[in-house]
């Protein structure tokens, strides 16, 4: 076994560029294995075929942790050089880990990143993919090969703990007090814990597989984004009633749960309600048991995304006042016990020699989200976006630019690298992992990064697409933003756009802050990375 791990660096860096040597390290690597392993004969240009492939015997891949962090910054981390606020745990990952100073998320706001990295495919090319509701139908075509399909194919039990936001239930949207369906289980997910939409919206409950956690039949829940049910109080009317205020008009002022007013109405459900400051340990424990539970069979793939630090904040009792800098400050402590929780289980239960664990976040950071929760008054000299420009919304890189880890003990050696990354690409590098060619019209926007994901190459992609309040097109060196419309500044999050009336061009090897706008220097360029963008949005893939 020790043997083989030893071995499996040189396989996968072999496996494209020689084929004898790769089947010639395969069968070695199979004596000391076993009968367990894909031998020479399954063996494709492209890799092991699928270890549910008919005839074919199971590959033990290893298990795959993503921790999906929510609008947690590029500058949030101490491992990213945040001096007010430090993460050990997080740290610990990060010192195992290769850790990327240019991976994105595909948008600078959650909806559209999670769903190109459930589809790799680009959001903006699809209706219906910007922030949803919390009553949205589901909006990944279920239809299409998603990422926990390919994995679920290739053998590994498929779980989704925490947030999910990308809708439930058909056209008519989901049924609170029956069977939700299509969602996470018919993606490809064999068990769903989650947090229908956002901690700002509701309904409050959580959902496990087909149904609401606790529901009560004789208490029926009822939610609407466009005008009130039932009777329970909103923020705008009883105020008194709030433990955490709302921004002035920002929408989070309609029906109250825990004492915090959120966007949307619903009654009825009084037992499945959530508790804000449980909620990081209740997922927790259930990405816990996931592993426990999992650790025996084939391997597993978990994708924990966290709640945290997404509004409202409102962390458990024993971070508050932990970080100094309010309940933002605190909700990024209580995000990094979390992270230690999940290490400490793949280390009690002997895994984590055999498991990979990805950690970065959904998007940019922001302060004012919404709520009262002085994250602006006491950020103490903290930057959550480090030295970008920008947060989350934005055009500018600190909406997109996102903390991205990727450990695997004895298999990747620590390092930095600056591989220009994207989400979007975990699908093709994971389906190239396991040996699974991607037929035509599957993640179409999707790069096969993987290379640089092991720390086997420097490099990454050529070219990536950002979603912010404009597209941009970034290079290695170059970043051009189209032309957009819009307000300089988002004035309730006082969060730079991005949005120009002529197109922008800085020199990201030079200028990371994207100060200094090059594009009356160089037309050229601005001409050749707007007809390449035009072109990428005409073709309908990007590769």
């Amino acid at each position: 076994m020790q043997f083989n791990r030893l071995l499996r660096p040189s396989i996968i860096a072999m496996r494209k560029k020689n084929l004898f040597a790769y089947c010639l390290l395969t069968v070695v690597s199979g004596i000391f294995r076993g009968p367990s392993f894909s031998l020479c004969a399954q063996v494709t240009a492209t890799g092991p075929v699928s270890s549910t492939a008919p005839g074919s015997t199971a590959r033990a891949f290893p298990n795959i942790v993503f921790i999906y962090a929510d609008d947690v910054g590029y500058g949030d981390l101490s491992c990213y050089g945040a001096t007010r606020i430090r993460t050990p745990r997080i740290d610990r990952l990060a010192e195992g880990s290769i850790r990327f100073t240019n991976a994105h998320a595909t948008a600078a706001t959650c909806t559209p990143s999670r769903f190109s990295l459930m589809t790799g495919l680009y959001a903006w090319r699809k209706k219906g993919t910007g922030i949803a509701p919390g009553d949205a139908s589901l909006i990944v075509d279920t239809a299409r090969l998603s990422l926990p399909g390919l994995l679920k194919r290739a053998g590994y039990r498929t779980g989704v703990i925490g947030k999910w936001h990308l809708g439930l239930g058909g056209s008519g949207g989901p049924d609170w007090n029956g069977e939700i369906a299509p969602g996470p289980l018919e993606m490809g997910f064999d068990y769903s814990y989650i947090i229908p939409a956002t901690l700002d919206r509701v309904p409050c409950v959580f959902v496990e597989d087909h149904r609401v956690v606790d529901g009560d039949p004789s208490d029926p829940i009822s939610v609407s984004y466009k005008k009130p049910v039932g009777d329970w109080p909103t923020g705008r009317d009883h105020p008194e009633l709030l433990r955490l205020h709302p921004s002035p008009g920002r929408g989070h002022d309609q029906t109250i749960v825990n004492g915090i007013s959120r966007i949307g109405y619903m009654t009825g459900g009084k037992k499945a309600l959530w508790t804000d400051q449980n909620i990081a340990d209740t997922l927790t424990e259930k990405a816990r048991a996931f592993i426990a539970g999992s650790r025996e069979g084939g391997p597993f793939f978990l994708y924990l995304a966290t709640t945290d630090i997404h509004v409202p904040r409102d962390p458990h009792p024993r971070f508050v006042g932990k970080s100094g800098m309010g309940p933002r400050g605190d909700a990024i402590l209580q995000l990094d016990w979390t992270v230690g929780k999940v290490l400490d289980e793949l280390d009690s239960l002997g895994l984590a020699g055999n498991t990979i664990v990805i950690f970065s976040s959904d998007n940019g950071p922001v302060l004012d989200d919404g709520y009262q929760d002085s994250a602006v008054l006491k950020l103490n000299g903290h930057r959550p976006a480090g030295p970008l420009r920008g947060g989350k919304y934005s055009a500018f890189d600190g909406g997109t630019r996102v903390p991205l880890l990727v450990q695997w003990k004895g298999q990747i050696r620590p390092r930095l690298s600056g591989a220009l990354l994207s989400q979007v690409d975990f699908f093709a590098s994971l389906a190239d992992f396991t040996g699974q060619p991607l037929a035509s019209g599957e993640a179409p926007d999707s790069y096969d990064v993987l290379p640089a994901l092991l720390g086997h190459s420097s490099t990454g992609r050529k070219e990536l697409v950002e979603q912010g309040g404009s597209l941009s097109l970034i290079t290695p060196d170059w970043k051009y933003i189209e032309p957009g419309e819009g307000p300089a500044v988002f004035a309730g999050v006082d969060i730079e756009s991005g949005y120009s009336g002529h197109a922008q061009l800085y020199d990201m090897r030079k200028d990371i802050g994207e100060k200094q706008d090059l594009s009356t220097r160089y037309p050229a360029t601005v001409r050749k990375m707007q007809a390449r963008l035009a072109e990428i949005r005409d073709s309908g893939a990007s590769k």
